[in-house]
């Protein structure tokens, strides 16, 4: 997709990789916030992380999406 926008991809696979760490501590932090770190919540927890991830993916994505393309 970055190609077909003119732009670098290797600097949108980093902001994926980026992204994808971040949302994933955050959500790791405000997992722990909800659900408590305890061994019967660790499910829960790493499921949460995940989901955050995908989001900081799907945010990149969307910001990918709406650059105009290469004319």
């Amino acid at each position: 997709m970055a190609i077909n926008k003119g732009l670098n991809p290797r600097r949108w696979k980093f902001y994926t990789i980026i992204s994808w760490i971040i949302f994933e501590m955050l959500g790791c932090v405000t997992g722990m916030a909800l659900f408590g770190f305890d061994k019967n919540n660790l499910l829960e927890l790493f499921s949460f992380s995940i989901l955050c991830a995908f989001g900081g993916f799907l945010l990149v994505r969307f910001r990918l999406e709406n650059l105009p393309n290469q004319q």
